[in-house]
């Protein structure tokens, strides 16, 4: 039997703890999950369950306190989206998205070429020159994802990116993310609340508890892809979100 890839990312028994001036705050608790090359993953949990404060020890930008994390390349590529874009709004769209290479020195004619492809791939064609001011909030949230993408990373982690919009385009974003996914093949951590955005979105769902956070439910999602509007209808949908819900649900003690 042919074996199983290696995953691109794989935590084990991390845990985090901060300590100020007001005391200790223990933010996750004995975490272990592994993420295959390519996955699509949701992470959702109540607010203070440390949903965030994951994505930036992935990051490299919070050391864990213990435990350990891998990935599959010694030195990954990661880029990030804030659930605020997060955009400087003296520079135009495609100076927004260039920014990243700008920095590293790239030569100018590669990163006009990567930053037209990037932007043809989120749907920005036209607006190319505008000013973040100009822009709606979807609009705003694919430069940053843009953005993220430019260096092409091995792993996109994204902090609720679309909890600032409106139901409709939130779930218009969400297909244009798949489509993105589908296209550039990228390993994806996302953060969310919303329990069928999880679902819709992912091949996996891990439910946090509350402080300090740990996994209460690992879960996978095989529903077929490409995903369609429609399949958030289905009973086998219904089902997963249930499952989400009423595990949530008791870690409050909300459970009927």
């Amino acid at each position: 039997m042919p074996s199983s890839p290696k995953p691109a990312l794989q935590v084990e028994n991390l845990g985090v703890i901060f300590r100020d001036a007001s005391g200790v705050v223990h933010a996750l608790h004995d975490l272990t999950f592994s993420i295959p090359p390519n996955g699509f993953i949701s992470l959702i949990g109540p607010s203070g369950s440390g949903k965030s404060t994951l994505l930036r020890v992935l990051a490299g930008l919070v050391p864990p306190t213990e435990g350990e994390v891998r990935y599959h390349t010694d030195e990954p590529k990661i880029g990030m989206v804030f659930q605020s874009a997060n955009l400087m709004p003296w520079r135009r769209v495609i100076d927004n998205i260039s920014l990243p290479l700008e920095l590293k020195g790239v030569p100018r004619q590669e990163i006009s070429e990567r930053a037209q492809d990037l932007i043809h791939l989120v749907g920005l064609e036209g607006f190319e020159r505008a000013y973040p001011r100009d822009l709606s909030g979807g609009m705003a949230q694919r430069v940053a994802i843009a953005r993220a993408l430019i260096q092409d990373p091995d792993i996109l982690l994204l902090d609720e990116p679309f909890g600032a919009l409106d139901a409709l385009t939130r779930e218009r974003m969400g297909d244009e993310l798949l489509n993105i996914w589908h296209a550039r093949q990228k390993t994806v951590l996302m953060v969310t609340h919303s329990i069928g955005e999880a679902v819709y979105l992912s091949d996996q769902v891990l439910a946090l508890s509350t402080r300090p956070g740990t996994i209460i439910l690992d879960l996978p999602v095989e529903l077929p892809r490409p995903r369609q509007p429609e399949m958030r209808y289905a009973e086998a949908f219904s089902e997963l979100t249930h499952t989400l819900r009423d595990t949530l649900q008791e870690d409050h003690g909300l459970a009927g």
